[in-house]
């Protein structure tokens, strides 16, 4: 009796935390999904318990706690795999906007010095330097 209350304790627990981390916004929904899950998974065992004896007698396994072992270890896999999917995709995109935002600093570039030569005018980089450089009275207008 005493395993159920533990496992009942720890999916508890974690059931909270995990609700905790959510309403702070530490954790989003996608992710928090996961570990509610795994904290309902849990607590369900803790009031179950022979439930998993017979889910393990059923798939062959003659000791029901090394069941727990090889699915815990096979969640981990594929939660590990969804992060790295995650993790490439946001590379991907940010390589993508970085990018994006170097086209358009050289497209604005090109558009100032077309502007600036049409006008005959220094630049808006030009004056930003000229601006910054030391005065002869010692003091900068920036």
């Amino acid at each position: 009796m005493t395993y159920q209350w533990t496992s009942l304790g720890i999916g508890l627990a974690l059931a909270i935390t995990i609700l905790w981390l959510v309403r702070r916004s530490h954790l989003h929904g996608p992710y928090a999904l996961w570990w509610v899950g795994i904290a309902f998974v849990v607590v369900g065992l803790g009031f179950f318990p022979k439930s998993f004896d017979l889910l393990a007698g059923q798939l062959g396994v003659s000791y029901p706690p090394i069941l727990a072992v090889v699915l815990g270890f096979s969640l981990l896999l594929v939660k590990m795999l969804t992060m790295d999917l995650e993790r490439s995709r946001q590379e991907r995109r940010i390589r993508r906007l970085a990018q994006r935002m170097a086209i358009l600093e050289a497209e604005l570039a090109a558009a100032t010095t077309a502007i600036a030569t049409e006008h005959d005018t220094e630049t808006p980089v030009e004056q930003a330097d000229k601006a910054c450089e030391p005065r002869e009275n010692g003091e900068n207008e920036v």
